[in-house]
């Protein structure tokens, strides 16, 4: 039996496994960087922050935090490996945290280069905006709460899936920044007056990745209706009027959880203007009443009043983001799909264009349940 070929295939295999481990960093020998901070100073140096874990039994803080001033992210994690005892490395980052001072400035977006660039890097990290100062929450340290990058990736993706925050991983976020009929929105995060990190909502971006503005959670559900990634129940608590306050306890309220909403969008092009005609139909479970109502012989006036309550709370949504020429609903890519022509004239400054637009909003509101009574 001729062993040659055998032995040629044995030696390719050798030859295509080898350069896999040509860069292989024992774990003992390295250090794992699980969330990245990028700030600004006062005299707008780039400081890149690293939050590592630390194992050591003899060590009580269970996290090794370092900063440097560099002029690249892939330069910082040269300079923060003089901080650490082994290699740091990038692959089991869980979320990326910039500054509110870098997001107020343009064209910020390629300092993630390094992570579209090496393979070695994750995509997956949750993308977070933080209104303060980075060093803040980097060295916050609280005894009672989790290791900071698996309590913030927790937040996110628990809250994202009730409406209440957006997930944008940084493969996300690259899609929003090159796609030219939507504009990048990320999770926003705050620190409280005791110091507990506050999961707030949402950062709204523009085409270039400045910031705009900020949405609150019950904006977000909003949002994300409008958008139709509200999948789950989500949940609203809203005055009626006509109902009387009793005292300090908000007794004229009531909550519905809302699920199986349906959103269509209608998109057509008049008068040098675009137009989108939006109808939200929501099924409503009422969850919470605290006034005195008899539902099933007045639901179709009830479902009015929260009709016309709901439309007005969306209305207000759609005129602060035409104010601030951004469009996180994505009416971009409906304008392109139904009116090529006319978008691609107006694709460069979108934002603008759909500040112009008429967009005209028609929510309805079925109550489909009231739970048990008595």
């Amino acid at each position: 039996m001729n062993k040659r070929p055998l032995f040629v295939i044995i030696i390719i295999m050798m030859i295509i496994i080898a350069p896999g481990c040509s860069d292989r960093l024992d774990l003992e020998d390295s250090t794992n960087n699980l969330s990245l901070g990028l700030d600004l100073d006062n005299e707008n140096n780039l400081l890149v922050y690293l939050n590592n874990p630390s194992f050591d039994r003899d060590i009580k803080k269970t996290t090794l935090d370092t900063v440097v001033k560099s002029h690249t992210v892939r330069q910082a994690r040269g300079e923060e490996d003089q901080f650490v005892p082994g290699v740091i490395t990038g692959r089991k980052v869980q979320v990326l945290l910039i500054g509110r001072r870098i997001l107020e400035n343009e064209d910020w977006f390629p300092l993630f280069d390094v992570y579209f660039r090496d393979m070695k890097n994750p995509l997956t990290p949750r993308v977070i905006a933080f209104d303060g100062a980075i060093s803040d929450i980097i060295f916050l340290n609280p005894k009672d709460q989790p290791m900071l990058p698996l309590l913030l990736r927790g937040m996110v993706d628990t809250k994202s899936t009730r409406s209440e925050t957006a997930k944008t991983t940084l493969q996300k976020l690259h899609w929003q920044m090159s796609e030219k009929g939507v504009t990048p929105y990320l999770s926003e995060i705050q620190l409280d007056n005791t110091k507990h990190i506050r999961l707030v909502g949402t950062t709204l971006l523009n085409h270039k990745g400045k910031y705009m503005t900020s949405l609150s959670t019950e904006e977000t559900i909003l949002l994300q209706i409008l958008n139709k990634n509200a999948k789950k129940p989500v949940s609203f608590t809203l005055p009626i009027p006509g109902q009387e306050k009793s005292g300090p306890i908000h007794t004229d309220h009531l909550s519905l959880s809302v699920q199986g909403i349906k959103t269509k969008i209608k998109t057509s092009y008049h008068q040098n203007k675009f137009q989108f005609d939006i109808i939200i139909s929501m099924p409503a479970t009422i969850t919470e009443l605290l006034f005195p109502y008899d539902v099933q012989r007045n639901r179709k006036e009830l479902e009015k009043i929260i009709s016309e309550h709901m439309q007005k709370q969306f209305s207000n949504l759609i005129k602060k983001i035409q104010m601030n020429q951004i469009d996180p609903i994505g009416l971009g890519l409906y304008a392109r799909a139904h009116e090529y022509r006319q978008y691609k004239k107006v694709e460069d400054h979108w934002g603008e264009s759909l500040s112009e637009a008429d967009i005209h909003l028609a929510v309805k509101i079925k109550i489909t349940g009231m739970g048990p009574m008595k």
